[in-house]
């Protein structure tokens, strides 16, 4: 795999087949002084506007959230994404990847936040004529409108286009008229917008959005849903019948609200794992406390080994997504960049990297809800029996941890659409997966090499990764060369192959931040990193090798599957470690801080 031009990003995808290097990688370490300023200001927000009444907000109490809202409004933080022009910030990604992780310990609320300023609000400024923004942003963005995303329906959920909801221009040309029911609609009982998708004539083909005013005639809103978590988060059924909509307010092109519908649910899929790293920030802070202060037996639980498991654990994954969702952010930093200087103006630009990083978006909305259940799981039963209390905050974070592996398309579609979108870009010739693929299994009919082993700085966990992504592309090249067109039937084989591919993404994107700590800080400082890397390395080579030896047994038979078996072990071979020992490292500082200080 050879090492790419350090002024170039790496396309999407585009991990499995190159080397990258450390000044490629932006990491938390990297933001400026303005990005900590706004992260910092979130944070406060949070602790002072939200926390406290994280109880009333859960009761529903009437008018709160919106009021909340409408201060973040007044801080400016529903428009940080929004062009200045339009009443916004204009921050670049990066920085509301910062803003956005701050958000993510505030419960309900960060549901309503990120529904008004990702779903809600994106597809006006993405897609919306030059009159609509002017129309809706700047309100969007003060807080006095407030907007909700109506696309799934009783019988259309992961099936999108599936959606009855039926749009029928009137007789004098002016107006369509949109019946059906949209359901499981976030802000769905205060919102003054909705973006709403229907079938011209019920037609597939012209599946198109709309805005609606959520007060016109003919809207009604259902009850309150009871919900496991989240439950300060409105969520409501609306119903339209017969609701005259001006046809101005067709959003972007006739038959292309798939376009919008999915290029949003990119965005979305990154905001919710860059929340879920800042909720395991803060529930990861909750168990070392605790620990800290619950005393048994006369000490301190957290002088237990199996608590301190608990804890580097916890700190170990939060650090790998942290990591990741900052890889991913300045990847679709840059391309935004790079196409506005090429003359697209901010929207458009988003949207190319988006599109351009689907594959990445999908793994880290699967990463970050399933590293945010095990920390938010950990966090309850280190509180033990007041884990279970609702006086306590385990609790809460644990029922409303849950829903992110459903929002923004389950982890099961996205697992089914990463190696979809691999594919794709193979066949569309815009990534080589076939040719470092077959080179793979040309080097499996060779003789292993029993030189030397690499020595120095993570050099064994460079060579791990690296051996790593020969065992995917060994397994994906083969299953795709062998059942072709009837590989995506086989879902559990494209689960296995997508869960090798996020482990070794998020290894690849510790080493690099480690390395690059190393680099700039020196060995002393970046030995908690090198700790928790090292652990991670360790264990995810374990889960490589599992899902690995799971797909090719999936589709491979007698000799075929001895020789690929052998492949997957040798590529995933690394040296045993004490994996004890540099947890209760990572541990011991975690106690002494008190705080996940990582």
């Amino acid at each position: 795999m050879a090492s790419i031009d350090k002024q170039k990003a790496l396309g999407g995808g585009e991990f499995l087949i190159t080397e990258s290097q450390t000044d490629q990688i932006f990491t938390p370490e990297d933001l400026s002084e303005e990005s900590r300023m706004m992260a910092d200001m979130t944070r406060d927000f949070v602790e002072k506007e939200v926390i406290p009444h994280v109880d009333a907000i859960d009761a529903q109490q009437e008018g709160l959230v919106p009021s909340i809202l409408e201060k973040a409004g007044e801080l400016g933080l529903l428009g940080t994404s929004i062009p200045e022009e339009y009443g916004g910030a204009g921050l670049d990604f990066n920085t509301n990847t910062g803003i956005t992780m701050a958000m993510g310990p505030s419960y309900s609320f960060g549901v309503s936040w990120a529904a008004h300023t990702g779903i809600g609000t994106l597809p006006i400024l993405y897609y919306g004529t030059e009159e609509q923004k002017q129309k809706y942003l700047p309100g969007l963005t003060s807080g006095q409108l407030k907007a909700a995303y109506c696309l799934t329906e009783p019988g259309s959920g992961s099936d999108a286009l599936g959606a009855k909801t039926k749009a029928v221009l009137n007789d004098a040309g002016t107006h369509y008229a949109i019946s059906g029911q949209k359901m499981w609609i976030t802000n769905g009982g205060f919102a003054d917008l909705f973006i709403v998708f229907a079938k011209i004539d019920g037609e597939k083909d012209k599946f198109t959005a709309f805005i609606i005013d959520a007060n016109a005639e003919g809207v009604t809103r259902g009850e309150e849903e009871k919900k496991m978590g989240i439950k300060g988060s409105s969520t409501r059924q609306i119903f339209f019948e017969g609701v005259l909509v001006p046809k101005e307010n067709i959003l972007g092109e006739i038959g292309k609200g798939h376009k919008i519908a999915f290029n949003i649910l990119n965005i979305g899929r990154f905001k919710l794992g860059a929340m879920s790293a800042g909720g395991c920030q803060m529930s990861t802070t909750k168990s070392v406390q605790y620990a800290n202060e619950r005393h048994q037996f006369g000490v301190p639980i957290s002088s237990f080994g199996a608590i301190q498991h608990k804890l580097a654990e916890q700190a170990i994954r939060t650090y790998a997504l942290e990591t990741t969702t900052y890889r991913i952010s300045d990847l679709v930093d840059r391309r935004v960049k790079d196409k506005q200087e090429e003359g697209l103006a901010y929207p458009e630009a988003l949207m190319d990297a988006a599109e351009e990083y689907a594959i990445e978006c999908a793994m880290m909305k699967v990463f970050g809800s399933e590293v945010l259940d095990f920390v938010v799981d950990e966090t309850v039963q280190v509180h033990g029996g007041y884990g279970f209390s609702e006086e306590f905050p385990a609790a809460r974070a644990y029922r409303d941890s849950r829903i992110n592996r459903i929002f923004e398309g389950t982890n099961e579609i996205n697992r089914l659409l990463t190696v979809d979108m691999l594919l794709k870009r193979a066949m569309k010739g815009q990534l080589d997966l076939m040719g470092p693929a077959m080179a793979v299994q040309k080097e499996l009919m060779s003789i292993p090499d029993f030189g030397d082993e690499p020595t120095g700085y993570l050099a064994k966990e460079w060579k791990a990764v690296k051996q790593a992504k020969k065992a995917i592309l060994m397994a994906a090249g083969a299953a795709a060369q062998q059942l072709m067109q009837k590989l995506e039937h086989e879902q559990e084989l494209i689960m296995n192959l997508t869960d090798m591919a996020i482990d070794v993404y998020a290894m690849e994107s510790m080493l690099l931040r480690t390395q690059k700590i190393m680099e700039t800080k020196g060995e002393d400082a970046a030995l908690p990193y090198l700790e928790m890397t090292q652990v991670f390395v360790s264990d995810g080579l374990e889960r490589v090798h599992i899902n690995g030896k799971h797909a090719v047994a999936a589709f491979a038979t007698g000799d075929e599957l001895r020789m690929m078996l052998l492949g997957i072990k040798r590529f995933t071979k690394y040296d045993v470690i004490n994996t004890k020992e540099l947890r209760r490292n990572i541990a011991a500082r975690l106690i002494e801080a008190n705080d996940y200080c990582f």
